[in-house]
């Protein structure tokens, strides 16, 4: 039936008839009501991936309350820091890494409406004029020739249009896989967005704990500056010997060291957090300040929402979408493909009578084209296709699968760091008992200062590893929310799709 309609349609350059004009709009009418056709190629659903029932590790904290939900785009305003609050605002607001992800975003929602475009016909006009002159000894019919030269002007408003049938699919495809597209760009967007704040958070809370420990380190100092003072007046005295002089300054010196050694790892977190913010190392500071904080209570959820919180997996999902509307497109090609086209205008050796009813024409038809042999491409197309869908799959199960790992790596984490956290804690109050003890029996006479000094340096070392411990338990409840998503939800990238309008219809 096609064919015939478009051998119907060809009436190319013929003086405009109102029977003919109307036997044409007919024949484009019907055509365009066979666009409403089928869309070949498989329907997408998602493939199901192992889910655990519950989540494995146990965390150290109780159960959440609903006040203790994660906050809504702002998830590091559960650990309730204003400092860390401001300078993830202005990570939002100045970090190059995100801005790049953003524009990928643009370009992913321009390309979904170049596809989208397709669903309406294009119309084009190129008027134009010139003056001619046709040769004198130029054939004009037959053994014909022409007994003197003309010279002339052309006017001519001409206009094309073209409108491509939909019968199986293709136009619809494309825009499916555009969308898909799109969204993978925003699901990246988030991803971006998720990854850059929890490194921010991880480095400010890695910086806030070498603050901790640097006041550590220089309490340890004043402490073991006090020894030494206490040492060279009973050198003085002649009750001590200079070995115990010397022991003891080597001991400050040590430790004046590990002090420049911890300010120097301060400073490369504060350039991190630098860059992260948009800004010059050169000319950002943090300012130290004291730090007690503690890991908050983190809302788990069930393992199955990390399907739809995790902007990752959320990604590696509408790539299987993606890849599926390919295969669509691939099954497409075997089909034909049918595109109407028609032009017109006005045509005069004269502009004053150029727009009137005898300068106009016009033609109407139709293409189908329908493969035949082309060495097995489209067969070989839509087997790479379904390959690459079969790899979209694998990806997206093994996301998945690194999501759970690194939840329950979280969990397990924090009850671990939980449970050192509070034998570490019992050993900082046995060493300080230690030194006191340490101090008593040295002014006594009792023992040397060898004592002193090794007590001191328990202290010094266990004071840290508490203090780091509490970094950690910090930095590892960050990763934990990163794990779970932060507060997203895939829904929001839902609304990232473009849909044909009748806006896009004009210019």
């Amino acid at each position: 039936m096609i064919p015939s309609l478009i051998k119907q349609l060809r009436l190319d350059n013929k003086p405009v008839g109102k029977s003919d004009l109307k036997s044409g709009l007919l024949i484009v009418a019907l055509l365009a009501v066979c666009t409403v056709g089928c869309t070949v190629g498989p329907g997408y659903r998602r493939p199901t991936a192992q889910v655990p029932d519950a989540w494995k590790g146990e965390g150290p904290w109780q159960t959440a309350a609903p006040k203790d939900a994660i906050p809504k785009g702002a998830w590091w305003q559960i650990f309730h820091d204003a400092e860390l609050d401001r300078l993830e605002q202005e990570l939002l607001q100045a970090n190059q890494s995100l801005v790049a992800a953003q524009d990928r975003l643009s370009q992913a929602r321009s390309q979904a409406r170049i596809a989208s475009s397709a669903y309406f016909p294009a119309l084009s006009v190129d008027p134009g004029g010139q003056r001619q002159r046709l040769s004198g000894n130029r054939p004009v019919s037959g053994s014909k020739v022409a007994t003197a030269p003309v010279t002339q002007n052309v006017f001519t408003v001409p206009f094309s249009v073209s409108y491509e049938l939909d019968l199986f699919g293709r136009v619809r495809r494309n825009l499916e896989a555009a969308n898909a597209s799109l969204q993978v760009s925003a699901a990246d967007l988030e991803n971006v967005r998720l990854v850059l704040t929890a490194e921010l958070a991880a480095d400010y809370f890695n910086l806030r704990e070498l603050d901790r420990e640097a006041g550590v380190v220089r309490q340890s100092v004043e402490i073991q500056q006090k020894g030494l003072d206490l040492v060279n007046r009973r050198h003085d005295g002649g009750v001590a010997n200079g070995l115990e002089v010397a022991q003891q300054t080597a001991l400050l010196d040590s430790t004046a060291t590990q002090l420049s050694l911890v300010l120097r790892q301060r400073a490369q977190y504060e350039h991190a957090i630098a860059v992260l913010t948009g800004k010059s190392a050169s000319a950002f500071t943090v300012a130290e300040a004291p730090f007690d904080a503690a890991p908050p209570a983190i809302p788990t959820g069930v393992p199955s929402g990390i399907l739809e919180r995790r902007p990752d997996v959320a990604a590696s999902e509408r790539q299987m979408a993606f890849e599926n509307a390919q295969v669509g497109l691939a099954m497409a090609a075997f089909y034909p493909h049918i595109t109407l086209g028609g032009s017109g205008g006005w045509e005069s050796r004269d502009i004053a009578t150029l727009i009137n009813a005898p300068s106009a024409f016009w033609s109407l038809g139709g293409d189908l084209l329908q493969p035949i042999f082309n060495g097995d491409r489209n067969r070989a197309n839509l087997a790479g296709t379904r390959a690459a869908y079969d790899e979209s799959v694998a990806n997206y199960r093994e996301s998945v699968l690194v999501a759970f790992q690194q939840v329950e790596d979280g969990l397990s984490g924090l009850a671990l760091l939980n449970q050192a956290a509070k034998t570490q804690a019992a050993a900082v109050a046995d060493s300080r008992r230690a030194l006191d003890i340490a101090n008593s029996r040295y002014v006594g006479g009792v023992t040397t200062y060898l004592d002193v000094i090794t007590a001191q340096s328990a202290l010094l070392n266990n004071q840290r590893l508490s203090t780091q411990l509490l970094g950690q338990q910090l930095v590892t409840s960050v990763f934990l929310v990163k794990a779970l998503g932060g507060a997203w939800d895939a829904s929001e990238i839902q609304r990232e799709q473009v849909r044909p309008t009748l806006v896009q219809a004009v210019p």
